[in-house]
């Protein structure tokens, strides 16, 4: 049986006249870029996300970076993050001449432990940001009352946890800006790069908007200078057809990570498989089902992959291990739960499509598996 990590395809089939029938409006209109779709998505994702505005821009990456640019962090600035993230968090901040401070992680979430923060706080410290990492929002209560106690501002990284909550709070909306990602993977997923900023915050939200534009308040008076980043229109009609699927989606996947979870809690194999942590009180939208495999983690992925089985390790490397970032000094062993993660970590295959016959497949693969 083949069970690929991800079926794009299948989500596909059942859009497609839907898709085709927007687009080709879009390209009737001949309004590509900053367009009624690309208003209504921004309409849709603020009142979603529970903020007043949301920013469309270009990518999840660049989302990061602008939401930094608003924040005028740049040359000597420190912003608290984690190791155990995409390259993108640590990048946007390098990017702009400051320098990434990381913080290790809770082992059982795999999000930045927030006991760790105070002590990495100095004078240099500019913004806390967190990653709600696999679709399940950080512990925030505690990261929020640091950023209260110390004046110190929380930007999001929910790139994987659109619609994702902490305590009835939806990602993106518990910091003074959030961060969001529609690469195609995504649970919200458009045809290409595209992203969006969240913040309830009025100024905040004008600034953004013209930071994404070159800095310009018109197309040509510049109080400062932006970047070129803006959701394009065709994205825009892309994902408002999907939008309004997203929670289904997303339920699904968490009913196929319920069926994962269960079929391994009974797994006889000669291993330890442990299936994700749950917190009781949010929301996980599981954009990944990641098990934990203390020992044999490559071993199993390979004999996986030899039954047509579908596996991807997020993130191999932790950030403070790699070489673009040597010159922050860390040493291995600094952080000893992200290493222990990416060394231990598996992603199965999930999303609504996966059958029932495939999920017991890849569980029965796991079963067999001979360390």
């Amino acid at each position: 049986m083949n069970v690929p990590l991800l079926n794009l395809q299948a989500q596909y089939v059942s859009l497609r006249d839907d898709v085709r029938d927007i687009v080709d409006k879009v390209f009737d209109s001949q309004h590509f870029v900053l367009g009624a779709h690309g208003r209504a998505l921004e309409s849709a994702i603020a009142d979603y996300s529970q903020t007043k505005y949301a920013i469309g821009c270009a990518s999840g990456s660049d989302a990061l970076l602008l939401a930094l640019m608003a924040l005028d962090i740049g040359q000597g600035d420190e912003v608290i993050t984690t190791p155990f993230t995409f390259f993108a968090t640590g990048a946007a901040i390098a990017r702009l001449g400051a320098k990434p401070v990381f913080v290790d992680i809770d082992p059982n979430s795999y999000n930045i432990d927030a006991a760790k923060i105070p002590s990495a706080i100095t004078s240099h410290t500019k913004a806390i940001l967190p990653v709600h990492l696999y679709g399940q929002c950080a512990d925030m209560d505690p990261l929020l009352e640091i950023s209260r106690s110390s004046g110190i501002p929380i930007i999001e990284d929910a790139a994987q946890a659109i619609g994702a909550e902490d305590r009835g709070r939806r990602a993106g909306s518990m910091g003074l800006v959030g961060t969001l990602s529609f690469y195609p993977t995504k649970n919200l997923g458009g045809a290409g790069d595209g992203g969006m900023l969240t913040t309830s915050d009025d100024t905040l939200a004008g600034r953004l908007r013209r930071l994404r534009a070159h800095g310009g308040a018109n197309e040509y008076e510049h109080a400062e200078v932006g970047v070129n980043s803006r959701l394009d229109e065709l994205q825009a009609a892309v994902l408002v057809v999907k939008f309004p699927h997203l929670d289904r989606w997303s339920n699904e996947r968490a009913a196929r990570a319920a069926v994962y979870s269960k079929l391994l809690q009974g797994s006889d194999s000669g291993f330890n498989v442990i299936p994700p942590f749950i917190r009781d009180d949010g929301r996980h939208i599981f954009h990944q089902y990641v098990i934990r495999i203390p020992r044999h983690r490559d071993r199993l992925a390979e004999h996986l992959k030899q039954n047509g089985i579908g596996t991807k390790v997020y993130y191999p490397i932790p950030l403070h291990r790699q070489q673009c970032f040597e010159y922050l000094g860390y040493k291995e062993g600094e952080f000893p739960e992200s290493e222990s993660a990416a060394l231990e970590t598996l992603a199965l295959p999930v999303y609504p499509e996966l059958t029932d016959e495939q999920q017991h497949y890849v569980v029965d693969s796991i079963r067999r598996f001979e360390p």
